[in-house]
């Protein structure tokens, strides 16, 4: 039935296989060889073990080629053991009869030991096979040291099971982290940038100034003062004005269109200008970095999946944020990007500049430059609802 294969039963046969699908096919084609051919040469090249032969180099196989051992050797578990001669082929490990002809032939990629039996002897057997056994006496320690040797430098060479599915889980792992250290944060604060309401930016101000509120005191309010506080707001274009005692050194921005402004900006200067270039500069400012954005990325992305799905945040992460923004002085901007926006609210540079630095030496270029220099504005508000401001803080 083989006869066909084969080009000569002399003629040197090369058989490429894989010993882990085909390792019992592999034995009874060699089996039916050996019977057919008698003395026809098997090389086998295991293509799982060419990375063993390779890192071995046929050192170790050129090492025992031309050791022989004898043994005893059972096809099946009730079969009757016979001697055998035990050799060592090309990846292979040869077992012959007394009159030199091959019965089988196992890959030494697919030897396993057996364990231990009483006598002192040292049995092997195919992989998956275990009713299959070479049993080698405690004398042949030759034979026995070299089918350890070749078994050692084949398990060496085979891949190893797992690493290629650790170093993957662990490539995942580190993009999952990379991903939630570096870009998770932002997105979670740009996309609630999008989706947070206007009215709900405007309930985070309110609940933030409550914050602020056990720092500072209560805002000043009067009933007097609000004209004034309406055309304040108004001119510079925020949605609303307050004015507290401490606190606050100069103006702070809230989330939705609040802000805060110390008492010594309406109370300690003649004309309403400078609280307008302050509140003027506050929302420039917050025109870069909104406050809702900063109070987010001073919370973390668990605070503003907070916000996500529940729609407010912890009292504890406003109350850091409070604390933060009082201590922290504010940066200051160029000129030129200060200008236009005096420019678009019609009010005075100058003012604002002379606050700053009475001398006017820091602030040079917002006197010079001042976009209402030579004009006359429309006055911020009427006299009598400035000197009212200035009052708001008396009572």
């Amino acid at each position: 039935m083989i006869r066909p294969f084969l080009f000569n039963c002399k003629d040197r046969l090369t058989l490429v296989f894989n010993p882990v699908k085909s390792r019992f096919w592999f034995r009874r084609f060699c089996d039916r060889l050996a019977l057919g051919c008698g003395s026809a040469i098997l090389t086998v090249k295991d293509r799982g073990n060419e990375p063993a032969r390779q890192s071995t180099g046929m050192t170790a196989l050129r090492k025992y080629d031309r050791l022989e051992a004898t043994g005893l050797w059972r096809d099946t578990a009730d079969a009757q053991r016979r001697e055998v001669i035990v050799s060592i082929g090309d990846a292979t490990l040869i077992i012959s009869d007394l009159n030199d002809r091959a019965i089988t032939h196992w890959s030494l990629a697919a030897v396993e030991k057996a364990p231990a039996s009483g006598n002192g002897s040292v049995a092997f057997h195919p992989d998956g096979d275990p009713d299959e056994v070479l049993e080698l006496a405690s004398d042949e320690a030759a034979m026995i040291e070299a089918i350890d040797t070749l078994r050692r430098a084949v398990a060496r060479a085979r891949p190893k099971q797992g690493r290629l599915r650790w170093f993957g889980m662990g490539l995942s792992a580190s993009a999952v982290a990379i991903i939630l250290v570096f870009w998770l944060p932002g997105a979670l604060v740009d996309h609630a940038m999008r989706v947070v309401p206007h009215v709900k930016e405007a309930e985070i101000g309110a609940a933030l100034l409550a914050q602020i509120e056990r720092v500072s005191g209560q805002p000043c309010s009067t009933v007097e003062a609000r004209p004034g506080l309406v055309a304040l707001a108004g001119r510079t274009g925020v949605a609303r004005v307050v004015v507290l005692s401490t606190g606050v050194r100069e103006a702070l921005a809230l989330p939705g269109g609040t802000i805060l402004v110390n008492r010594n900006l309406v109370e300690d200067y003649e004309e309403p200008d400078v609280a307008a270039g302050y509140i003027l500069v506050e929302q420039t400012r917050s025109a870069g970095q909104p406050p809702l954005r900063a109070l987010l990325e001073h919370a973390g992305p668990r605070a503003t999946g907070t916000l996500l799905t529940t729609g407010s945040l912890p009292p504890r992460v406003l109350e850091a944020f409070a604390e933060d923004q009082l201590a922290q002085a504010a940066v200051e901007l160029p000129a030129e990007t200060l200008l236009p926006a005096f420019a678009a609210a019609g009010v005075r540079s100058t003012p604002y500049a002379r606050a700053r630095d009475i001398s006017g030496e820091a602030t040079l270029q917002l006197i010079e430059a001042d976009p209402m220099a030579g004009q006359d504005p429309t006055p911020i508000m009427k006299d009598r609802d400035w000197l009212q401001l200035q009052a708001i803080c008396e009572n």
